[in-house]
């Protein structure tokens, strides 16, 4: 570790704080139904998109009305994304005469993007047309990113009403989220990027001849288009099979730093909405401190353990400084340390570092992250509502302390919101080392790395699928029939058993009173809550998982650093 490394940390979390309460700000505005500065654009875009499609602005729907509007245009978002990849043969935009995709793999993809997962089993550029690219993924990038927002905006409405039997309006939540907020950003993202050296076109691949005399292909196309909103959506899901380690992907120093900025900022942001919208911006700051918390530890670990030398390199005799394999030299170790647990906090999975070539420790930074739920920050929308499943129990966790019926923003913590916090949170568990043990006992030819190491492939992707990241430790076979399905489904129940419930928590408390705070109210802005927070975090989320990682990447550590694990 060195002062450079940690005064980049630094000045990334500073842009990070000064973003969050202007977008803040701006999504308070949007989703309250209030004129913002593009609604005099937009806004006649907007009233004839309802027309056609046949949406009452004006009419707001019950928490399973809004539910089933949003598993029913995400689920026509499956099948039309399976069919473009299994008929891309046959489509146009496919200069490099692309074949149709296998149906276990175009399954797993179609749900992969659909949850705003993007775990990808194939290569990009040598898989998928152009067409499949733009009207496929980029199109689900945006669509599966404003889901995620409007749940997060449907949950805060949930705690701000007063008596209400409504919590929104799913089609119209949807459409703001793209047209006000993440469309606008990324043709400005695009530009950026394509001024700093991402392509953008939709020219045919170009062959070279290096200095050696041989062949090489490079392989172009809509690039920055995808990548503005592959980390401002968390998606995650490169162009390319390097991602953004790929130099198209990731050209230069200030793309990079654009790429890491773009991934926290809308979650960030969504903490100071929450607390605009209910009326108090301590509320918000709160949850972004616990959420803060928890990412500096987690950057902290995996800067130190990558800044060390490779045992094994130095009991060859070899010269090491820092953990360079596995990265681009021009972004180091801090940076990539930096990327690594960026993406995990969120549910993005890009990356401009292998994680598989991280240092055991360091791995297992990315690996709590997802299974905390991804919540530090976490994917737009997903972060902030995983995040309240906490608050939830906390705050119940706080009234029994008292003995008396726990209480969040005047609103009675009941038997049936907490029921339903646990049942989101269960998700987790069991698609790691439910449907994890499944593909550890049937799949083990795809493994080819043996001992701990193997161990936490496995581990890795099975967490990443539940917890909608994309991210992968890459030597684990994952392009099977077996794993294409069992990681689908981990992917979707991940993705919409959490939704489900957590617009079914909205829907009751929007639907109760509020209550004035009295003298045995639990106050939740300060120091006090935050520690409280971030305690039932740790515990709950190491009760569950420990014994898995101390198998692991724990195990991993003490047999490199004891120079038996080569």
């Amino acid at each position: 570790m060195d002062s450079n490394g940690i005064l980049q940390i630094l000045i990334y979390i500073l842009l990070i704080v000064v973003v969050t309460p202007l977008l803040g700000g701006f999504m308070a505005r949007l989703f309250g139904g209030e004129r913002v500065l593009l609604s005099p654009v937009l806004g006649p875009v907007e009233r004839s998109l309802y027309k056609i499609c046949g949406v009452n602005a004006a009419r707001e729907q019950h928490w399973a009305a809004y539910a089933l509007s949003l598993l029913m245009f995400n689920l026509a978002g499956v099948l039309v994304l399976y069919g473009l990849q299994r008929l891309q043969a046959h489509l146009p935009f496919n200069p490099a005469a692309m074949a149709a995709i296998a149906p276990d793999l175009a399954f797993n993809t179609a749900i992969s993007f659909v949850t705003n997962t993007n775990w990808q089993a194939y290569g990009g550029e040598t898989a998928m047309s152009y067409l499949v690219q733009m009207a496929g993924f980029t199109v689900q990038n945006f669509v599966s990113a404003a889901t995620g927002i409007a749940v997060a905006v449907a949950l805060i409405r949930g705690f701000a009403r007063n008596g209400a039997k409504s919590i929104g309006n799913f089609y119209v939540d949807l459409t703001r989220a793209v047209l006000y907020l993440l469309l606008p950003l990324c043709v400005v993202g695009a530009l950026v990027l394509v001024w700093q050296g991402v392509p953008q076109n939709l020219s045919t691949y170009v062959e070279a001849t290096t200095l050696e005399g041989g062949a090489q292909v490079i392989a172009q196309g809509p690039v920055a288009s995808q990548m503005m909103i592959k980390h401002l959506g968390t998606n995650g899901g490169g162009f390319f099979n390097a991602n953004a380690a790929h130099p198209y992907e990731n050209p230069t120093a200030l793309v990079n730093l654009l790429h890491m900025v773009a991934i926290f900022a809308i979650g960030a942001g969504l903490t100071n909405t929450f607390g605009r919208m209910v009326g108090d911006q301590r509320q918000g700051w709160a949850i972004l401190g616990a959420m803060g918390v928890l990412f500096v530890i987690g950057v902290a670990m995996a800067y130190w353990a990558e800044a060390q030398a490779n045992p094994a390199l130095v009991q060859a005799g070899a010269e090491a400084v820092g953990s360079l394999e596995g990265k681009e030299v021009r972004f180091g170790t801090a940076l990539s340390a930096l990327f690594a647990v960026i993406t995990t906090a969120a549910s993005c999975g890009a990356v401009n570092a292998m994680h598989d070539s991280l240092m055991p420790l360091a791995g297992m930074v990315p690996l709590v992250n997802m299974m905390l739920g991804e919540i530090v920050v976490g994917g737009v929308g997903a972060g902030f509502y995983g995040m309240m499943v906490f608050v939830i129990l906390t705050v119940f966790i706080a009234g029994l302390m008292v003995g008396r019926t726990p209480e969040y923003l005047g609103k009675k913590i009941e038997a049936r919101e907490v029921k339903l916090a646990i049942i989101a949170m269960l998700v987790f568990p069991l698609g790691v080392l439910g449907l994890g043990a499944v593909g550890l006992l049937a799949g083990a030819g795809s493994i080819p790395a043996g001992g701990p190491h193997g161990l936490s492939e496995v581990l890795y992707a099975y967490t990443s699928a539940t917890a909608n990241n994309g991210s992968a430790f890459g030597g684990f076979g994952a392009n099977t029939l077996l794993h294409n399905v069992l990681l689908a489904l981990a992917m979707w129940f991940g993705r919409f058993v959490v939704i489900l419930a957590l617009l079914a928590v909205a829907g009751s408390v929007a639907a109760k009173r509020t209550v004035p705070p009295s003298s045995g109210t639990f106050p939740t802005q300060g120091g006090l809550f935050v520690g409280l927070l971030v305690g039932v975090i740790v515990v709950v989320g190491g009760l569950t998982f420990f014994p898995v990682l101390a198998l692991g990447p724990i195990v991993e550590h003490l047999l490199l650093s004891a120079g038996t694990l080569f």
